[in-house]
This record gives structure tokens, C-alpha cells and sequence, in this order.
């Protein structure tokens, strides 16, 4: 591809086309190129030096193509640049320190890709966003990362770093990703106080090997609207303090070794619409009161008794209810009609007749009822559940005839004394 003829090109917009072989050198004979976007085609071989001698480049976009071999020392020449987006490529080798010499630098993507060793410390001297995730980049986070005043968004998440999550933050962060690691220690309990007014909205450490109590101090994150915690070994009881994250939206903290009740403060989050505790050892009754606007709800795999609270019939959102393996008995009360995705009851101690009520479920896909003490037959109404596929029943005291289900549902009687007339 030659584009010598073009004199005075500064801007260059290759983007979302079907180009392959080697990236383009000759990008015109003045040497003024500001811009260079090659995204989303399928350009391979490596970053060529000649590319980065055009000094007046503020934007590199390279992303989604085929590229492999590593950076170039070079890019630390490139004096304006303040946007180098290498995502979703083959690059590998280790990032050049040379990057933390572009004073103008804003913006560093470079996700999904092969990146190996260390993060280099003062590679967030300058940034506003990083994004360095899905890579195999190793090591500790280095402890001055991501403490630049400037910085707004880190994203580390799935990588093979350890040790722990730093403590000094950038007063001026928003989004901090951190998933899918190795990083110990505990969760830094004044993660928050450090960040002005606040603006911590989105904060994921799920999949580490975290230890210790969630802190209180999380309550202070005012703004947040994501918190992912899950898959860690966090233990102790869930702090009354999460109540006063008025922003939250979604609160994941699955697969841990977290115990005693569920607080009721979670009922005073108003915009929470994810609600993730499964797979802990909570105990005690599901609250009287959940947030009005939860669409998922998963208390699958605790410890909770009682019965589930009658309010959840008063939850216009909720698509998806998992409360199977726990020892909740008792009557169950109406449920949503707004329900889609499943309702998973299995596993409890659930008894007496399945509740005919349940035919009102008009959108609902699954019915999991299986490994419970239910007896008597099976409602005539549940075949009524027209969005019904799959309808699991299996080891519980039912009786009778199996009602004529649609063909495309799949009915698991297994374990019960159910005729079924039609095999």
C-alpha cells in the first residue's frame, strides 16, 4: 500500500475493511501524519519501526487485527501521542519502558494480547486509561500504579499478577478491574477515602485468592455501582454498611466463605438490580424486605431457614430467582409474574402440594422443584406455563398422573410415583 503521493496527509482512516499483509510505511512524502486508524482489518507481521518516526502522530489504532513480535522501543519518541490502542492482536514480549516517557500519553489499550513480565511502574505517570487486560503480564502490581492523581480507569483484570491490591489510589479513579488474578492479602479497607468525592463506580477483585473480612469502609464508596468480589476466600459476616451505597446496581460476592445472616440493610439499596450471595455459608432467614428493583437474585448453595418471604411477590423486576440448596420450608408464597429466566427451589425442605399458583408464571422458562419432600400430584395449571421448557420434579413424594405437557418441555418425574400415560 503506498500512499506517498499524498503530500500533506494527516489523518488516515483504514478502519473496519478487509486489508491484510504487512501495515502500511509510506504514509505521505511530508512526513504529517497525525492520525493512523487501522482498526478491525487483517494486517499481520510486526509494528514497524518506520511507522513511528512520523513524530507528529497523537493517535495509533491497531486494534483487532493480526499483529504479533513486540513494541518497538521507538514508541517512546513519539513526543504528541496521546492515544496507542493495540488491542485484540498477537503482540507479546514484555511492555517497553519507553512508553512512560510519552508525557501526552492519555490513553494505553492494550488488551488481549500475549504481554508477558512485569507492568512497568511508571507507566500510569501520565495516563488516564489503562487498559492492559486479558494478557499473561505477571509479577506484583507495583504500588505507585495507580496512585497518579489523573488516573480514571485500570483495567488488569486476567492476567497472572500477586500480591496484593494496592492501597494508594487515584483520588480521580472510576473504574478499577482487577479480576481473574492471584493477588492475596485482604481487601484495602480505606480504598475510598482517599478518592475525592468519591467517584469509585465500578470495582472488580473476583477471582483471586483474597482473604479476610469484607471491610466496613466499602460503605463509604458512595458512587459505586458495581461490586464484584466473588470467587475469593473472604470470610465473616457481610458489613451493615453496604446499605449506604445508594448507586449500587450490582453486588456479586459468590463462592466465598462468607457466614452469618444476610443484613437488612441490603434492603435499603434501591437501585441494586444483581444480587449474587451463592455459595457462602449465610445463615438465618432470607430478609423480610429485598431491593425493589432486583432483576437477579441468587442465594443458592448458603445455609438459610425459614420461609421465603412473602414480599418477593411485590418485585416487578425480578427474572431470575436461585434459592436451591439451602433449608428454607415452609409455604411458598405468590411469586412475580415479571419471572423469565428460572425458578429454582431444589434442594430445600420444601413439603405439601406444589402451589397451583405457579401456572401464573406465563414467562417462565425453567421450574427446578427437584430434591424436596412435595407430595400429592402435579397441578393441572403448571401446563398452562407457556414459556415453560424445562419443568424438574425429580426426587420428591409426587403422586398421580403426569399432566399433558407441551412436547417441546422436558418434565424430570425421576423419583416420585408419577404415571406418566403418555410412554
Amino acid at each position: 500500500m503506498q500512499l506517498d503521493g499524498l503530500v500533506s496527509l494527516k489523518f488516515l482512516n483504514l478502519g473496519y475493511n478487509k486489508f491484510n499483509g504487512k501495515l502500511p510505511t509510506n504514509l505521505g512524502r511530508s512526513m504529517v501524519l497525525e492520525q493512523l486508524l487501522l482498526s478491525n482489518n487483517h494486517f499481520q507481521g510486526t509494528i514497524p519501526d518506520q511507522i513511528l518516526s512520523y513524530k507528529n502522530l497523537t493517535v495509533i489504532d491497531f486494534m483487532a487485527n493480526e499483529l504479533s513480535g513486540s513494541i518497538p522501543l521507538s514508541i517512546g519518541d513519539l513526543s504528541k501521542l496521546k492515544t496507542l490502542s493495540l488491542s485484540s492482536n498477537t503482540l507479546g514480549g514484555k511492555i517497553p519502558m519507553s512508553i512512560m516517557n510519552i508525557t501526552t500519553l492519555v490513553r494505553f489499550a492494550a488488551n488481549l494480547n500475549n504481554f508477558t513480565g512485569a507492568i512497568p511502574l511508571g507507566i500510569t505517570n501520565f495516563l488516564q486509561s489503562l487498559d492492559l487486560s486479558y494478557n499473561n503480564l505477571s509479577e506484583s502490581i507495583p504500588e505507585g500504579l495507580l496512585s497518579p492523581s489523573q488516573l480514571v480507569l485500570v483495567d488488569l483484570s486476567y492476567n497472572k499478577l500477586q500480591g496484593p491490591v494496592p492501597r494508594n489510589i487515584s483520588t480521580s479513579l472510576v473504574r478499577l478491574r482487577l479480576g481473574g488474578n492471584s493477588l492475596t492479602g485482604e481487601v484495602p479497607s480505606d480504598i475510598c477515602k482517599a478518592v475525592r468525592d468519591n467517584q469509585l463506580t465500578y470495582m472488580e477483585l473476583d477471582n483471586n485468592q483474597l482473604r479476610g473480612l469484607i471491610p466496613s469502609g466499602l460503605g463509604s464508596c458512595k458512587k459505586l455501582a458495581l461490586l464484584n468480589l466473588a470467587e475469593n476466600q473472604l470470610t465473616g459476616a457481610l458489613p451493615p454498611e453496604l446499605g449506604n451505597l445508594s448507586h449500587l446496581q450490582v453486588l456479586q460476592l459468590q463462592s466465598n466463605k462468607l457466614n452469618s445472616t444476610i443484613p437488612i440493610q441490603i434492603s435499603q439499596l434501591q437501585k441494586l438490580s444483581t444480587l449474587n450471595l451463592s455459595y457462602n455459608s449465610f445463615d438465618g432467614p432470607i430478609p423480610s424486605d429485598m431491593p425493589v428493583n432486583l432483576t437477579f437474585l441468587d442465594l443458592q448453595g448458603n445455609n438459610l431457614n425459614g420461609s421465603i418471604p412473602s414480599s418477593i411477590g411485590t418485585l416487578r423486576n425480578l427474572l431470575d430467582v436461585q434459592l436451591g440448596e439451602n433449608q428454607l420450608s415452609g409455604d411458598i408464597p405468590q411469586m412475580p409474574l415479571s419471572l423469565q429466566i428460572a425458578l429454582n427451589l431444589s434442594s430445600n425442605h420444601f413439603s405439601g402440594v406444589i402451589p397451583s399458583s405457579f401456572g401464573h408464571l406465563v414467562s417462565l422458562e425453567i421450574l427446578d422443584l427437584s430434591n424436596n419432600s412435595f407430595s400429592g400430584p402435579i397441578p393441572q395449571s403448571l401446563t398452562k406455563m407457556s414459556a415453560l421448557t424445562l419443568l424438574l420434579l425429580s426426587n420428591n413424594n409426587l403422586s398421580g398422573d403426569l399432566p399433558s405437557f407441551a412436547p417441546y418441555v422436558n418434565v424430570d418425574i425421576g423419583g416420585n410415583n408419577v404415571k406418566n400415560s403418555s410412554s
